[in-house]
C-alpha cells in the first residue's frame, strides 16, 4: 500500500524566511510548525520537505552545512514531538556562481522532480498527497505532479497570491497550522 505525504517547502513554510539561510543560528521555527507536523502525522501523512536550495549554487553554504542545518530543523522538531520523514533539496540554479550546479534541471520547483524523487523513495502516492509552500513554484510543482496544494501567507505567501499567474491553489491557509487543518479535514 502507497504511503501518502505532505511536501513542505521549507522557508517560510516550516521556518522563517531570511533569504538564503546559511547559518543554525539564523533558522526560526515558527511557533506553530511542530502543532501541524505532529497533526499531519498523527493523521496518517508522511512530512517531506521539497525545497529549492539555490544558496548552495550561489556558493553561500556548502551542501555539508545545508545537511547540518536540516539536521538540526530535525532535532528542534523532534524535541517538541515532530517528525520530518524526510528531506529533498535542489542545489541547482540556471546563473550558479558554482559551475556544477548551473543548470537547469527537473528538481527545481516549479519543476515537479523532488516530489517524484520523494514519491519512489518513499512509495508515496502523490494523487494522495498535498503540497504546501509559500510561492508560486511550489503550487506549480503540486500541480505538475498531480497532488492538491495549500499556499501558505506565511514567508512570501501575501506576495505570491498577486504572482500565481493562473495557477490556482486548492486552499490558502494563513499558516502551516492551518494548512494541516484543512488538509486532514479535506481527506476525510
Amino acid at each position: 500500500m502507497a504511503n501518502r505525504a505532505v511536501f513542505l517547502d521549507r522557508d517560510g513554510t516550516i521556518i522563517e524566511e531570511v533569504n538564503y539561510l546559511r547559518r543554525i543560528e539564523e533558522m526560526i521555527v515558527f511557533p506553530f510548525a511542530a502543532d501541524a507536523l505532529r497533526s499531519l502525522s498523527a493523521a496518517g501523512f508522511l512530512n517531506v520537505v521539497v525545497s529549492n536550495q539555490s544558496a548552495v549554487a550561489r556558493g553561500f553554504l556548502d551542501e555539508g552545512a545545508l545537511k547540518t542545518i536540516h539536521e538540526e530543523l530535525a532535532r528542534r522538531l523532534k524535541k517538541d514531538g515532530a517528525i520530518i520523514d524526510a528531506f529533498y533539496y535542489c542545489p541547482h540554479h540556471v546563473e550558479a556562481t558554482i559551475e556544477k550546479y548551473r543548470k537547469a534541471c527537473e528538481c527545481r520547483k516549479p519543476r515537479p522532480g523532488l516530489i517524484f524523487l520523494a514519491a519512489s523513495d518513499l512509495q508515496i502516492d502523490v494523487m494522495s498527497s498535498f503540497v504546501v509552500g509559500d510561492r508560486a513554484g511550489d503550487i506549480g510543482a503540486a500541480r505538475e505532479a498531480g497532488c492538491r496544494s495549500v499556499l501558505v501567507k506565511t514567508g512570501y505567501g501575501e506576495t505570491a497570491l498577486n504572482e500565481l499567474n493562473g495557477l490556482k491553489p486548492d486552499y490558502v491557509a494563513e499558516n502551516l497550522l492551518e494548512a494541516a487543518e484543512w488538509i486532514i479535514a479535506a481527506d476525510r
